[in-house]
Formats: C-alpha cells, structure tokens, sequence
C-alpha cells in the first residue's frame, strides 16, 4: 500500500471540507493506492453523528464521494466532476467505531463517463455503505488549465 501525495496541498485558496489538512471543521482524509483501490482509513468522532453516537449520512456520503474523486485523480492523472452518486446504507455506523476504510475502485469507463464502485468497512471489515459513482472527467490538459493540476503521485513516485 503506497501513500499518495495530496496535489493540492500548498494551493492558495485550497480548503476542501473533505481532504484539506487546514480545514479545521474537515474531515482531513489521506488516501493510498493498494492494487486498482484508493483506500482511506478515516476515524468518526461524534461531532459527526446524525443521530445519537451514529455517523451522519452526509458524512458518509462526503466520505464516499471524496474517494470517488481520487480514485479519478491516481487511477485516470485528471479531474472531473461527480455526476450522480447512488448510496445504500446498508448498516449504521458507530460514532466510536475504531476506525473505517473507505475503499472503491473503476468499474468501467465510457468515454468522458467513469463509474466508480465505493464502500465504507466498519472496524469488523463488515460493509455498512456503498455507492455507485458516476464521474464525468476532463482531459488532464484542461485539468491543467483549469485547476493547475499536475499529476497524483504516490510517496514512492517522489523520491
């Protein structure tokens, strides 16, 4: 499993409520690539919860969302914007579990269109959320142009 390296950080204007390390009210969430999953080990506290000492939905939602975008971000080196997200909750998730892992990969791609298959894995490893993400990307030269992004590397790309 390979640590990826946020592009974004040391971008001026860079806050994003999910992967920015500066936002204090942020989830704060660092990824890795291990085989064709981008991975996130993220901890729920119960600032987050909905309702009593369970995660809130929206949370999730965030949670699964994120990962969605650097799944496209590592596995495609561009960016894009998600189109539609269908989510099941499929078990609730404690605000004092342990520690989740958000994990998803591509399922297929159709031209600009990437369709992206995530889950959240409670402490037991036992899946309590999945979604179906539709990604629509750009070309990395317009990601470039727009954005300024300049590639996804992992720690071990850097050195």
């Amino acid at each position: 499993m390979k640590k990826i390296i946020n592009p974004w950080n040391g971008t001026d204007g860079y806050f994003c409520f999910a992967c920015s390390p500066a936002n204090p009210a942020g989830l704060h969430m660092e990824f890795y690539e291990d085989g064709e999953d981008i991975v996130s080990f993220w901890q729920p506290a119960d600032t987050r919860q909905g309702w009593l000492h369970t995660l809130h939905g929206g949370i999730q939602s965030t949670l699964l969302d994120e990962l969605a975008a650097w799944v496209i971000l590592r596995k495609l080196q561009t960016t894009g914007v998600t189109s539609k997200m269908e989510i099941k909750f499929l078990k609730s998730i404690s605000t004092h579990d342990p520690g989740l892992t958000v994990r998803g990969r591509i399922r297929e791609r159709k031209r600009n269109a990437v369709f992206v298959t995530a889950g959240i894995y409670n402490a037991a490893n036992e899946l309590c959320t999945c979604a179906e993400v539709i990604y629509f990307i750009t070309t990395p030269e317009r990601a470039l142009q727009t954005c300024g992004f300049k590639g996804c590397r992992t720690e071990d790309e850097i050195q």
